[in-house]
Formats: structure tokens, sequence, C-alpha cells
């Protein structure tokens, strides 16, 4: 799955001049997370077409990248995502950052680790549930 993340300024207006700019393009947001420092903030957005939406992005000159990221499925009860995170900490695979949200009744997982191919290895060899 592809994540944006956008770099924008710790200032009045950065994000809805974003946010805007998506809307205009009818980029449907599934799943977004901000981070911040002093000066200024990383946008995390996973959404219906990344590709229209980089594309959007530069043309307005905003500072954004492709990356790739999992998406698990999870049952929503409780324990699920350690229970997940165990199988990717038992296979010696980092998580680099991660967010979560309900969708459906299902928990979704959304994550970047430090080896991309063995993550891959290791959802297929656990059969586990992936989002889109």
């Amino acid at each position: 799955m592809k994540q944006l993340s956008i770099f924008i300024e710790n200032k009045s207006g950065t994000l809805l001049t974003v946010l805007n700019a998506l809307k205009e393009a009818g980029i449907q947001i599934i799943a977004s997370t901000i981070s911040d420092t002093q000066d200024f903030g990383i946008y995390r957005i996973i959404c219906d077409n990344p590709d229209q939406a980089i594309s959007v992005l530069k043309e307005q000159g905003i500072s954004a990248t492709l990356t790739d990221v999992f998406a698990i499925q999870l049952d929503d009860k409780p324990g699920e995502a350690a229970r997940v995170l165990a199988i990717f900490a038992q296979a010696g695979i980092s998580i680099a950052y991660m967010y979560s949200f309900l969708l459906s009744g299902k928990g979704i997982l959304i994550f970047r680790t430090t080896d991309t191919d063995r993550t891959r290895q290791v959802i297929a060899e656990k059969s586990l549930q992936q989002f889109c």
C-alpha cells in the first residue's frame, strides 16, 4: 500500500491548503495522522488515489513523498494489535511507525517497517489479512 507523507509548516492554514487541494481533485482520504516538531509537521495519508494525490500536491508546490506501508486487518478485540506486532518482533522486524483505526467493525493497523521484503514474507507465511 502507498502512503503519502506531506511536509507542512507549523503555521495557520497550511493543513487546510493540503486538504483543499485534495478535495478539489476528488481525492478521498481513508486514514491520516500528523506528527510535528517545532517548525514543521509530517501529515501521513492513506487515500484512494495516491499517485494522483502526489501529482496534485506537487503542482501546488507542496512537498510530499510516496512510501510503502503495510495495512493489516484485525478482529476488533483486545490484544489483536499486540498479537500481530509480536509476530513481526519474533521475526526480527522493527516497526518504524504505526497508526490504526476502526472500519466496519475491523481494526486496521498501518505501519512501516525496517525490512519491507521480510515483512511481505512474514505476512504471507502467517496468512495475515491485508487491508485493500
